[in-house]
Parts: C-alpha cells; structure tokens; sequence
C-alpha cells in the first residue's frame, strides 16, 4: 500500500501519521556515531518533571560532562527556552546538547567497536545502574516527534534528518519499521494497551 492511500490515523487520544507504520528506520551507530546529540540549532524539548528528574541525577553524570557544557550549565541551568517557546535542554555552541558525553562503545552484532561515539550521559548512568531515570522521552522517541494539541489529543510524525540516512538503510535491510524500532518508548510514553492497538492498526494495513 503506497503512503498516497494512507491517511492520519487516531490511536486513543493521539494522531499517528503514516509514515509511522510505513517507513524503515534501526540506529545504526557504526555509522552516525550519534549525531542527533550534537547536531541542530536547539536542545531537546523536556516536560517540568524532566527537568526536575534532570536536576536531580545531575551530579551523577557531571563527570562526564566537558568543561563548556558544565560552565553552560553554571550559567544558565539545564534547559532554556528556544525561539518557539519550548523548554529544552541547554546547548554547547549553538548546537551540542550539554548532557552529551563520548565513549567507546561495543556492538550487540559482533561488528567492530565504535570510538567516539556521541552518547546521553543521563543514559549512560542509567544503563550503569547509577540512577533510576534515562533520559527524555522526546530524545528516546526519535525519529518519532510528539506535538500536543490540548485537550488531552496529541500527535506523532515521522521526522526525517540527513544524518540518518544509515538508519534508514539499515532498518530497509532487517525490514524494522519506525513503531517496531521504538517499541519500547513508545510503550513508556504511551502504554502497552495503546501500543497494542497501534500493531492491530500495522496489521490491518497489511503491512506486518
């Protein structure tokens, strides 16, 4: 089925375009070493709750940090607001979200290491064990971006960036569409009864 005959789908109380069920996409970090953490002109959007829990397991990630994104920090705290109004995370030069921090990093596939790969400290420290909170959702939902509408209705597109073209690839290759590749965030985000019901939407498209 082409995306010409798709249209904008209602899942409970959120839209989903099409191209959610339609396009491939698998991070491929042998390729994109993590771009989307330091590429843009703007952090990543964050709720209040975020930025509390962000404040709280602050200590725990600063020794990763640089030193330009601790003296931001200093300065203006962990978020700011960006030109369309939304808080979002503070940035390096214009661009490098300061939570940012590089490592090394062994791939599940057997593959080469990854060296200096760009990578969430939040999400380090969570994966160490080392705090209970990962990350924000806008970061661990991408490519997938949320809008709220008001009134409890709230919409998901697929975003499309040049720096994941790899991924694209990569997910035509293993045959992952976007709402499989973020099955788990989307599951945080919204809930195991509503993914559910996003996969019987896939399999009515005929697409799974």
């Amino acid at each position: 089925m082409g995306n010409d005959q798709l249209h904008i789908f209602q899942v409970g109380d959120v839209l989903v375009s099409p191209d959610i069920f339609t396009e491939y996409f698998c991070c491929d970090l042998s390729q994109c070493k993590g771009q989307c953490c330091i590429e843009g002109d703007a952090g990543a959007p964050v709720t209040l709750d975020e930025i509390a829990e962000m404040e709280e397991a602050l200590d725990v990630v600063w020794p990763d940090l640089s030193a330009s994104a601790q003296s931001v920090i200093d300065k203006q705290g962990v978020v700011y607001t960006d030109r369309d109004g939304e808080l979002v995370t503070s940035i390096v030069g214009s661009r490098d979200c300061v939570f940012t921090c590089y490592r090394d990093i062994n791939l599940d596939n057997g593959e080469a290491p990854v060296s200096h790969c760009c990578l969430c400290a939040f999400d380090c420290a969570y994966r160490e064990a080392k705090t209970h909170w990962r990350k924000p959702i806008s970061c661990e939902l991408y490519p997938i971006r949320e809008k709220a509408f008001g009134h409890g209705l709230y919409g998901i597109n697929y975003h499309r960036w040049n720096i994941c073209k790899a991924a694209v690839k990569k997910g035509k290759k293993k045959g992952i569409r976007v709402y499989q590749f973020l099955k788990e965030p989307l599951i945080r985000r919204f809930g195991k009864a509503w993914y559910d019901e996003l996969c019987e939407v896939a399999k009515e498209l005929k697409l799974t």
